[in-house]
């Protein structure tokens, strides 16, 4: 089959895994905003998002397009190193404000990677699989898998050297993740098509106006608990 043979098919598969894992993390962002507006609010949509059939489907789901994105990621990275040295995309222009990423786009994946096992560990175990597996929260000192602000608290505020040593390395993974997405938003609405000189240019202004406004919200929440402070609304 082209789509998992032919060097074209294997992009068209990173470019709609990468959107569709774009606006998981455009929802993922926006609903952590809302642990500062309100705790209730915010341990209401964890609760209605814990182990119910629909989210453990979804969180199936999501692992499928993160480890689809990934395995095609290596094959298309290993394909152009044989074909052509060190780079990494095969794109119509290449702007010097993105050579960098462009040339990096692996090894900020692997961090983005490595970073988002460090959250999996600090939140999904901690709070969904906790409540599938009914074994109480055994890392943390939280009285319930639904207390996503109290969750969030310990780990950036609470837990004392250890919270310092998360906000850095949760700094450093948003920063890398920022560059992965600013340049991966553009290129693979590129590989599907958007590729003309007029709309080049738009679709990359938007790509990284889009990156960034995602990546300030999951830093703007970061840094909330980090100086201690509550929800806004209790």
């Amino acid at each position: 089959m082209w789509l998992t043979t032919s060097s074209i098919g294997r992009k068209v598969i990173m470019s709609v895994t990468g959107i569709a894992l774009v606006l998981f993390l455009t929802f993922h962002a926006s609903m952590n905003v809302v642990a500062v507006i309100s705790s209730k609010g915010y341990n209401a949509i964890c609760e209605f998002l814990g182990a119910n059939w629909y989210a453990v489907a979804a969180t199936a789901v999501l692992a499928a397009l993160i480890l689809l994105h990934f395995v095609y990621a290596i094959l298309l990275t290993l394909q152009n190193r044989k074909a052509r040295g060190a780079s990494r995309y095969a794109i119509t222009h290449k702007p010097e404000k993105v050579e960098w990423a462009s040339q990096n786009m692996f090894v900020l994946g692997i961090i983005v990677v490595l970073g988002l096992c460090l959250h999996l560990f600090h939140f999904w175990f901690n709070m969904m699989f906790a409540e599938l597996a009914n074994n109480g929260l055994p890392y943390v000192d939280v009285d319930s898998a639904t207390n996503g602000v109290g969750m969030i608290q310990y780990t950036f505020h609470d837990a004392g050297v250890c919270s310092a040593i998360y906000v850095v390395l949760y700094l450093i993974w948003l920063c890398a993740l920022w560059f992965h997405l600013s340049h991966g938003i553009w290129s693979g609405l590129q590989t599907l098509g958007a590729n003309n000189k007029v709309w080049f240019n738009r679709v990359k202004c938007i790509s990284t106006i889009w990156a960034t406004l995602v990546i300030l919200m999951f830093v703007f929440v970061v840094c909330w608990f980090a100086l201690g402070l509550d929800p806004i609304l209790g």
